[in-house]
């Protein structure tokens, strides 16, 4: 990946030309359990591409005319026809890109309910771009089976657009929602 870690504050002193874009992993605490015994204890969103690849829902933002969240509300608007309101307090982190293009791509996560996640889940495939820009959205499987591959380190081995797949990682070990000896080690059964 050719990208470093820039300051949200820094990333909006960048000339005009600097494209940003924003991207949120929702997610919701779950008491639900697969096959009535593996605990799933949160349930992750992220969304298949055109391009085959998985991310997480956003896009592209004008920043003359709105503000990071703004745009971020906006663009999870048109790919999931759900509105949902972020907060500067939502903002993970963000990178610069300077090839192809300068690029600074912002990541947020929000906490949901349950109720409120599969509401999300529910409305998306209403969304305007439901079948063009985005395929449908996915839950991340976070538990692990007996044979130590399935759910989350198969997860892992998929195919990421640019730096999502360690966008979900570093969510996934600072919210805690996955032990971090459990994920070095879906991180290891994932490495090919």
């Amino acid at each position: 990946m050719n990208c470093k870690l820039i300051s949200r504050e820094k990333s909006l002193q960048l000339p005009s030309a600097v494209k940003h874009a924003c991207h949120a992993m929702l997610y919701a605490p779950s008491d639900e359990k697969l096959f009535s015994h593996i605990p799933v204890k949160y349930a992750v969103l992220m969304q298949m591409r055109f391009d085959g690849q998985l991310g997480f829902p956003g896009g592209f933002v004008d920043l003359s005319d709105r503000t990071l969240e703004e745009g971020l509300k906006r663009e999870l608007s048109e790919e999931l026809d759900y509105t949902l309101d972020f907060a500067e307090s939502d903002h993970m982190y963000c990178h610069i890109w300077e090839e192809p293009i300068h690029l600074v791509t912002h990541f947020y996560t929000k906490r949901l309910t349950l109720a409120e996640l599969r509401a999300v889940e529910a409305a998306a495939v209403q969304g305007k771009e439901f079948g063009l820009e985005t395929m449908g959205l996915v839950r991340v499987p976070l538990f692990f089976l007996h044979d130590g591959k399935g759910g989350l380190p198969s997860f892992l081995c998929n195919n990421f657009i640019g730096n999502a797949r360690s966008q979900l990682v570093d969510a996934l070990k600072s919210l805690g929602i996955v032990k971090e000896e459990q994920l070095k080690s879906a991180l290891k059964s994932s490495s090919r």
